[in-house]
């Protein structure tokens, strides 16, 4: 199951940020997230490295299970045990904490704890960044040449007619 929202229900601009922070803007969530893409897939891993109390952390589980971004898989018939396990949903959640890391790393921490490399075969270790990239050509592009446009949904939410497709 996928977690859908009605735009038009959700309060302020009719945006998908605003649907997807109504999923996963919760700390936990994406706490959870980290801990699954870093292998803790069972229940007390997953607890121990988010710190969450284990209440909020069974209903973050069960609303990620439910939305699609995680999954159950059992592991032990006796007694009968799950782990979680990210979805293609969960997956695509990865450049997002990739970004928040970058964030905090320059604007939360003094120190980053970690950072995230890549080491191309014959290379040396490179940093990785979270960066926006065209689909179409690959080519990095800056937030200053992205332009808005509204989709036909987004200009029916708007109160807009339907023949102007970008904002100015």
């Amino acid at each position: 199951m996928t977690a859908l929202y009605d735009l038009a229900d959700l309060p302020g601009r009719p945006c998908t940020i605003a649907a997807a922070l109504e999923l996963v803007g919760e700390r936990w969530s994406l706490l959870v997230v980290r801990e699954v893409s870093l292998g803790n897939h069972r229940f007390s891993d997953i607890a121990r490295g988010t710190g969450a109390p284990r209440d909020r952390l069974t209903a973050r589980l069960n609303a990620l299970v439910a939305a699609g971004v995680l999954e159950r898989r059992q592991y032990s018939d006796s007694p009968p045990r799950s782990g979680y396990h990210l979805t293609a949903s969960g997956r695509d959640l990865l450049p997002v904490l990739q970004a928040l890391l970058q964030w905090g790393d320059r604007w939360a921490a003094e120190e980053p704890p970690v950072r995230l490399t890549h080491a191309p075969a014959g290379h040396e270790e490179h940093t990785v960044d979270a960066e926006w990239v065209c689909r179409t050509c690959g080519e990095p592009v800056s937030s200053s040449r992205v332009e808005r446009v509204l989709t036909p949904a987004g200009r029916a939410l708007s109160g807009l007619p339907a023949d102007e497709t970008h904002e100015h």
